[in-house]
């Protein structure tokens, strides 16, 4: 037994927030199930939230547990067996010219400018296009578990920053956000093909993804990405999404 482990998550409480717009499904009331007290969810702990459907924004962690929808279905890609499709291995020779660097969370003015342009561009209207400095560094800067912020650079310009998540069995894929002005860019493509390569690296088994909905054209890419398995019922098991 691993005390370190079990003591602190046998801690943990949880309570449901009240309804509140989903931000996927348009007329749909989502609710959350909120682990807490956040200085008690270390990197251990967290890795076994992970595997219970749980996801972090900031130090909220969090599941959906809406009180007539399942939709959101937590997914993680199976490395080992991962093959890219021709599609996929395009976008990653598109970007081979893509030169990365690992950071502990830290904020500057070229991050969050480049994240305003990425919110305004693809979530217009959201609320996170007007989101304030102190929104995005407690969206994303602030953590209590391992994490490491990646900055990809072009010639020595900023077009990518990713934050991801080490866990005891794979990385979790935190957010990412791009610069929307180049043309043909594949940049999310990339960055999770760059992130299956890493748990490749690290030895680690999985790549956690979020949340995937069948309905919501946002998530639809997740499912580009096979091998992919979903959290159901409890069990992770092979989750089978129809061309």
């Amino acid at each position: 037994m691993n005390l370190l482990h079990d003591i602190p998550f046998s801690a943990l409480q949880f309570y449901l927030t009240a309804p509140y717009p989903c931000s996927y499904l348009p007329e749909q009331l989502a609710r959350s199930q909120v682990a807490t007290p956040g200085f008690l969810i270390t990197s251990d702990t967290y890795s076994e939230l992970v595997r219970r459907g749980f996801r972090r924004s900031g130090t909220f962690t969090y599941r959906p547990r809406c009180d007539t929808c399942r939709a959101c279905v937590p997914v993680r890609l199976d490395v080992a067996a991962f093959t890219p499709t021709r599609a996929q291995r395009r976008a990653a020779k598109r970007h081979n010219n893509l030169g990365l660097s690992l950071h502990p969370l830290k904020d500057n003015e070229e991050y969050f400018a480049l994240y305003q342009r990425y919110q305004k561009a693809r979530h217009r209207e959201e609320g996170m296009d007007d989101d304030s400095r102190e929104q995005y560094r407690n969206f994303l800067l602030h953590s209590h578990v391992d994490s490491t912020l990646v900055e990809f650079r072009e010639c020595g310009v900023l077009r990518m920053v990713s934050i991801i998540d080490i866990l005891d069995d794979g990385l979790s894929s935190v957010y990412t956000f791009y610069d929307p002005d180049v043309a043909q860019a594949s940049f999310g493509t990339y960055n999770i093909l760059w992130q299956a390569e890493l748990c490749r690296k690290l030895e680690l088994d999985y790549l956690y993804l979020g949340f995937w909905i069948k309905d919501s054209a946002k998530m639809a890419y997740k499912a580009n990405f096979r091998p992919l398995q979903g959290l159901i019922q409890g069990e992770w098991q092979p989750l089978h999404v129809q061309e």
